[in-house]
């Protein structure tokens, strides 16, 4: 039967090796996934077939094997009567019935047997799903995590390789000449303070030139004026 073909292929399928030798792992597992439910609904609504058609012949079964007591009643009865050929035809009829249900008991067994080979499958796939499911969701985040790097990387290196960080040097450059400026500034302030007390020192030794020459030339005009 193709459907227990199918469940089989898929029970004894390796995940983690048909995903290895995926091209796209993550379309593989939504593949897998999907093939896994389809083909569980199929193996529910089969195994719901089979489960209604025992329903069916266990009626049968129990109708047989109630027209088969019946029967042998009414031989019984035929034969207190003293009407054996009656109650031959009437052991007749419940041999029919007794071979009747011995053919739907073991077609009742037969069914028994299908449930529990579907029911059997079903817990299998349910396990494969559940797997593939849970590969499924590991694969996203690892997938969801590898595009966050990726986007990561690439704007570390767009930063690297575009005007921004030049633009961040040059900006940087220029408050350096703005703190080199002020400093000038303030040297110039500072040499023009150091110059000022020079020239006053070099006024005031000016002066004490001046008050020498003085000094000097005064003294012979007190020596002519005394002679």
């Amino acid at each position: 039967m193709r459907i227990f073909t199918r469940v089989r292929d898929i029970i004894s399928s390796n995940i983690n090796s048909i995903l290895d030798k995926a091209e796209d792992p993550e379309k593989m597992v939504r593949l897998m996934i999907q093939e896994m439910e389809d083909t569980l609904v199929e193996v529910r609504v089969s195994c719901a077939g089979v489960m209604a058609a025992r329903k069916k012949v266990q009626r049968q079964l129990q109708e047989c094997r109630d027209r088969a007591v019946r029967w042998e009643e009414k031989a019984e009865l035929a034969i207190s009567k003293g009407r054996e050929d009656l109650a031959r035809e009437a052991l007749f009829e419940k041999r029919r019935y007794v071979e009747h249900a011995d053919s739907l008991e073991r077609e009742l067994a037969q069914n028994d047997e299908l449930i529990e080979q579907y029911q059997e499958d079903l817990r299998q796939l349910e396990e494969k799903l559940a797997a593939a499911r849970e590969k499924q969701r590991i694969l996203v985040q690892r997938h969801i995590h590898a595009v966050s790097k990726k986007r990561a990387q690439v704007e570390i290196r767009r930063a690297e390789t575009t005007d921004a960080f030049r633009r961040f040097e040059d900006f940087e450059n220029r408050i350096e000449r703005m703190e080199a400026d002020a400093d000038l500034v303030n040297y110039g302030r500072k040499a023009s303070l150091e110059e000022s007390f020079k020239e006053r020192e070099e006024d005031e030794e000016i002066e004490r030139e001046m008050e020498n020459l003085r000094s000097r030339l005064s003294k012979p005009e007190k020596r002519e004026t005394s002679g």
